[in-house]
């Protein structure tokens, strides 16, 4: 079942562009839906500072956390940094442990594993580190819901720093400090933070405490904010955005061995040549190809987190692994661990991609489910790891809020992933399901959580009737939209105006690649079929003098004899460009069509 009639809305403005704002009126008015409303702003968001940065210090407790960790360094306490198993979670571990390590620490590492552990900062952690002696905890990108496990650390004389992220419970717990900005107390201005982002406020906070030199001692490592930022799906606005275009600019030209060794498995190979930024100047480069946000969410993100997805017969093992390759100093080393990393993620599509099948049959055979707001399903058979995964899948088949269920490991339990649609979110229908649930945690768009097995039925009728409600209480509806940002004439697509749209980047959650739409587009007569389903075509404005364009649609080869039949149609589309043979050229990257009615 494929979701092909989608709504195309224009974004909203609110107000009028300001005279001055861009030579470019779509620019202008680009830079104006983003908030972007005086030159000084504008300066801000196409050169991004370092030194614009807010201060890591008005994060509640950071002074007492630089102050802990100072106190350890000097008594040579043991430091066990513990992190989640994902890719915030990797990036986090190994970006505060490498720097620690700069520092003399006396550390170690813990991922917990997936299977025994689950989420958060678990019994078995504390446990690992009071038999270790270690004295101090830095738990990042989780820890800020895991009350019950704090108290334990304390019981065992271990205090706890908490550099999370995410929501927190109703009862904040009794840590030595809690770096979060989502704390309701906390005054730190942005509050988008991805979990390996506060992670970077923290050693930030410690350089200039210390007098450190930040550009030496912290920039290094904005790399890996830029890949969780990435892989996270955090905002890429205010601080995100310098984060991460100067941490994408890292990866490009003096990437860590972890990294490269990775983007082999994507054809990303060390070249050195030089690629032309969008002010005009020319900076080196180090692989075949510039890598961008979109890259490191496809390339780098999936393969770590397929370590912490998969079980291996040495348990914490392979969860340990992404944060080896991270931290691996020379790319023999590095080749090495991404080669297992590999494995894992090559098992990890072949599960993924059986259990999504047997969903969607699932869901085909159940005619209950068919009128349904929402997706519950369930199957003890799936691997825990990939349920998260099938969860996305199936929001891009049915478009509607889901969540998929497999049995834990100990077979007392459901665990399960959610996805969200749209603007709908999913954390508060989740939370209002609470009765059913035995832990949860998350933010507004994915969340995880476990049930009884005899709460599977009623848990899935509370979450249809709450998430209807919720559609009901705010106008929503279950409808696949796309947002067109402007519209353009062929005439106006040229590579003065590409080069403009480049300095927009990184793209990403709320700064997205623009979408346009060009009305009463024609068929050249050189289009075609390309791949399984896609269409390599070559397109002209209907009434206007305008060249040909070429423009590529993903999974819409079924509309090719249309298309071909000489019916004018609509499209709404990103601007890319495309290398081949040394020649590049504007490509059009085709969101939807719609015909002519």
């Amino acid at each position: 079942m494929g979701l092909l009639n989608k709504k195309w809305i224009m974004r909203e403005m609110h107000g009028a562009v300001p005279d001055g704002l861009h030579g470019n009126s779509h620019i202008a008015k680009l830079l104006f839906a983003r908030g972007i409303d005086t030159e000084k702003k504008v300066e801000e968001f196409f050169f991004p500072k370092l030194e614009i940065l807010h201060d890591p210090f008005l994060m509640k407790d950071m002074k007492k956390a630089v102050k802990r960790v100072t106190e350890a360094l000097k008594k040579k306490e043991k430091i066990l940094v513990y992190g989640d198993y994902d890719v915030d979670g990797a990036t986090a571990v190994a970006l505060v442990y490498s720097f620690l390590e700069k520092q003399g620490a006396s550390l170690g590492f813990f991922v917990p594993d997936r299977y025994v552990d689950g989420y958060g900062l678990s019994t078995r952690g504390v446990d690992f580190a009071a038999a270790e002696g270690y004295s101090l905890m830095i738990v990042l990108d989780c820890g800020i819901k895991n009350n019950e496990e704090i108290a334990y650390a304390n019981e065992k004389g271990i205090d706890v720093i908490i550099g999370d992220h995410h929501q927190p419970g109703d009862t904040l717990p009794d840590a030595y400090a809690i770096l979060d900005p989502k704390c309701d107390n906390d005054k730190y201005p942005y509050k988008e933070l991805s979990g390996c982002g506060v992670g970077f406020k923290f050693i930030q906070a410690f350089s200039i405490k210390h007098n450190l030199n930040v550009r030496e001692m912290v920039y290094p490592f904005l790399d890996l904010v830029a890949i969780s930022i990435a892989a996270d799906v955090v905002p890429l606005t205010d601080e995100n955005r310098i984060l991460s275009y100067f941490g994408l600019m890292l990866v490009n030209t003096m990437p860590r061995p972890g990294v490269e060794a990775l983007l082999s498995y994507s054809k990303v190979e060390h070249v050195k040549r030089s690629t032309k930024l969008a002010s005009g100047t020319n900076r080196p480069t180090y692989f075949n190809k510039e890598l961008t946000s979109n890259d490191l969410v496809f390339m780098i993100g999936p393969r770590i987190n397929a370590a912490g997805r998969m079980e291996s017969e040495e348990g914490q093992k392979s969860a340990r692994l992404a944060v080896e390759l991270l931290l691996a100093k020379d790319i023999e080393q590095a080749k090495e661990i991404a080669e297992s990393i590999n494995k894992f993620n090559t098992e990890r599509k072949m599960l993924d991609s059986q259990a999504t099948e047997d969903a969607l049959k699932q869901l085909e055979q159940n005619p209950l489910m068919q009128g349904r707001n929402t997706t519950v399903v369930y199957d003890k058979s799936w691997n825990q790891g990939i349920v998260g995964i099938v969860a996305s899948r199936l929001t891009e088949t049915y478009y509607r809020p889901t969540v998929v269920f497999t049995e834990s490991k100990k077979g007392d339990m459901l665990v399960g992933s959610a996805r969200s649609v749209g603007g709908f979110d999913i954390y508060s229908a989740i939370e209002r399901c609470w009765l059913f649930l035995q832990h949860f945690g998350g933010h507004k768009y994915a969340t995880g959580l476990s049930i009884l097995h005899h709460d599977l039925e009623p848990f899935a009728q509370a979450f249809e009737d709450i998430v209807t409600q919720m559609l009901k209480d705010d106008g929503q509806t279950l409808v696949p939209t796309i947002t067109i940002d402007d519209d353009l004439d062929f005439s106006e697509i040229t590579f003065e105006f590409y080069r403009e749209l480049k300095r927009f980047l990184p793209f990403g959650a709320q700064n997205t690649n623009p979408i346009f739409r060009t009305n009463k587009v024609l068929d050249t007569g050189y289009s075609r079929k390309v791949g399984k389903n896609h269409l390599k075509l070559s397109l002209f404005q209907q009434d206007k003098h305008s060249f040909p364009i070429n423009a590529i649609a993903f999974g819409q080869g079924d509309l090719f004899e249309t298309i071909k039949s000489g019916v004018p149609f609509n499209i709404c589309y990103e601007i890319t460009e495309n290398e081949w043979n040394g020649v590049v050229s504007i490509q059009l990257n085709i969101k939807d069509i719609q015909f002519e009615r």
